[in-house]
């Protein structure tokens, strides 16, 4: 993709320099010449200067949001702070990025929206499965018509990690907790962006893990016109996990493993604008079986992409889209308001 950077780089400030910061944040906007990563918030260890020694380091939130120069403040900090520090930022007077889940209720993400309204600034959303290159595949074969009208849709997002996490505020219950809220935002935002609003819900959640006080599983099944149901899983007890994504229509079937590679691309210090970061293999294209008028099955390749990958670095060229022109956000308000209906 092309970068653009017409007019003076967007000052921006991170909330947190952990896995989040490290991974998902401080590479795409240290590149993109949109962007100015100027400051962090460090309250106990300052990491940040070894692998960027010119980003400021600040000891609290208050502090980073004090500085005028600042413009766009992203809100990447644990799941139940989301809407407080959201909404400091924007009685600050700064755009706001903030990670999933956007809230941890419809309530809050309407009051975080009018606020937004009245400041004049952009609340946007940080939902970056949305440009995951296995989900790109999907998003292909389901616009290209070739499975007929779908009838049954199962996304899966599952790991197996059967002891509790040793950080406390993933495992004590508070709002925005679980995995639910963990993995969940990441599926319906999928969802959501291929099929719109669900007609209807059910939803269904387990917690099996020895200790656990948070949602270890759940399932939710969405109801869809023309009689299409949607099943978005996730579980924190799969040991051996089948494809992410299979979906069967009138006229074929796809199936696909959850291959997109970014995550542990960045885990291995590449960077975003290596000629290989966000390529699958050749291999992990998927299962394309389409039925012939005779009823005769026939395993196709998958429609190919035509370009370099769309990859996280879109989500970045969108945000700075948005708040130096005026372009539509790709992820929706309304959008959000749905995703946070099944998760409450």
């Amino acid at each position: 993709m092309t970068l653009s950077s017409s007019n003076s780089p967007i000052a921006t400030g991170l909330l947190a320099y952990g896995m989040s910061g490290k991974l998902f944040h401080a590479p795409f906007l240290a590149l993109h010449p949109g962007f100015e990563l100027r400051s962090v918030v460090e309250r106990h260890q300052q990491r940040m200067a070894a692998d960027y020694p010119l980003i400021g380091s600040q000891p609290s939130t208050a502090a980073l949001l004090a500085d005028p120069t600042l413009e766009l403040v992203v809100v990447n900090t644990p799941n139940d702070t989301h809407y407080d520090l959201t909404r400091q930022a924007l009685l600050a007077g700064k755009h706001v990025l903030v990670e999933k889940p956007v809230a941890t209720s419809v309530a809050q993400w309407h009051a975080l929206t009018a606020l937004a309204r009245q400041q004049g600034r952009h609340l946007l959303a940080y939902q970056n499965r949305r440009w995951d290159t296995d989900f790109a595949a999907v998003r292909r074969v389901v616009e290209s018509g070739q499975l007929g009208r779908l009838i049954e849709v199962h996304f899966r997002f599952d790991r197996f990690r059967p002891v509790l996490h040793t950080k406390i505020f993933k495992e004590d219950g508070r709002p925005g907790s679980g995995l639910l809220y963990d993995l969940g935002p990441h599926l319906l935002d999928q969802a959501i962006s291929l099929f719109g609003k669900p007609l209807s819900f059910e939803k269904t959640t387990g917690s099996f893990r020895h200790g656990s006080q948070v949602t270890d599983c759940f399932t939710l099944q969405l109801r869809y016109p023309q009689g299409l149901t949607v099943w978005l899983s996730g579980s924190l007890l799969v040991a051996d996990p089948g494809p992410a994504f299979v979906l069967h229509g009138t006229q074929g079937s796809y199936q696909k493993g959850r291959t997109d590679p970014q995550e542990a691309q960045l885990l291995a210090g590449m960077r975003p604008n290596d000629p290989a970061y966000g390529r699958e293999r050749a291999d992990q294209a998927g299962r394309l079986v389409l039925a012939d008028p005779a009823g005769h099955n026939h395993v196709l390749p998958p429609v190919a992409d035509p370009a370099a990958p769309a990859t996280f670095m879109e989500l970045f060229e969108a945000v700075y889209q948005t708040i130096h022109h005026g372009q539509p956000y790709p992820i929706k308000n309304e959008e959000l308001e749905w995703q946070l209906e099944v998760l409450a």
